[in-house]
């Protein structure tokens, strides 16, 4: 069964620096790929399968208690909720957020793509009937060389992402028993990673974990918070779903001048 939505907006979600293999396949259609599953939805008529991919683009929440929230003085806040309505947050593979946000660093979000792919097409497996390939597991990275990870565009950060994929594949951190964890412990945990700082950290428990509390603050952020609100963003007006928040800002703080 399908779920036809409202406040769902798969360019949004494409653009809101989430997720790195939601594309543009033709004008107004969109290919997701996330577990070994590919998914195209009509950006003028979004319908969502049931299970898998209902849980994927967190269907069962309403946002429109988060906006709510907001006070209406806050004026650049109010109108980048605003212009954001439709992201909402996905649930994704702790794994693949991990290395994604560490390529992500210093990369914008078409070279993230990129070099995303390209990982992809270098060891990640096949799914039936696409031309398109599952994010490669940790074992299937750890195969991968040196030299060939370095052709994926991936740069300084080749060091950090097969350490990373070591200790995933070898249990030194369990991605999976993190669920388990405290926001304040899984974040300690993420900093155990090569390459992961306070930002990666956030963004992965974030987009990986669902942890909404989280905020990450990249170079958008840090402008934002610097000129609208004089270094001091109020974020315990927002206690609990400061993440949601956070994505609004930066959708709204790259696009609202276009």
């Amino acid at each position: 069964m399908n779920i036809h939505v409202k406040e769902f907006d798969i360019k949004k979600i494409a653009d809101s620096g989430q997720a790195f293999r939601i594309v543009e396949e033709s004008p107004g259609i969109w290919r997701t790929v996330a577990s070994g599953r590919v998914l195209r939805i009509d950006e003028s008529a979004p319908h969502i399968p049931e299970g898998f991919w209902s849980d994927y683009f967190d269907m069962e929440t309403d946002y429109s208690l988060y906006r709510a929230a907001i006070p209406k003085q806050d004026e650049f806040l109010t109108k980048a909720a605003q212009a954001g309505e439709g992201i909402r947050i996905l649930r994704q593979d702790p794994w693949e957020m991990l290395i994604t946000f560490i390529i992500s660093q210093r990369k914008n979000i078409p070279a993230i793509r990129s070099a995303v792919e390209a990982l992809c097409r270098l060891c990640g497996s096949e799914i039936e009937g696409e031309d398109v390939r599952a994010f490669p597991s940790p074992e299937q990275l750890c195969s991968a060389s040196e030299e060939a990870l370095r052709a994926c565009s991936l740069g300084y950060r080749v060091p950090y992402i097969m350490k990373s994929a070591r200790m995933v594949a070898e249990a030194v951190v369990d991605l999976e028993l993190c669920r388990e964890l405290s926001d304040e412990e899984l974040f300690d945990e993420l900093l155990k990673f090569p390459g992961v700082g306070p930002k990666v950290a956030n963004c992965v428990s974030l987009f990986g974990y669902y942890r909404i509390a989280a905020f990450p603050v990249d170079v958008w952020i840090a402008r934002i918070i610097d000129q609208e609100y004089g270094g001091n963003f109020p974020l315990q007006l927002y206690e609990g779903f400061g993440g949601i928040i956070q994505q609004y800002m930066f959708y709204y703080g790259r696009f609202r001048d276009e």
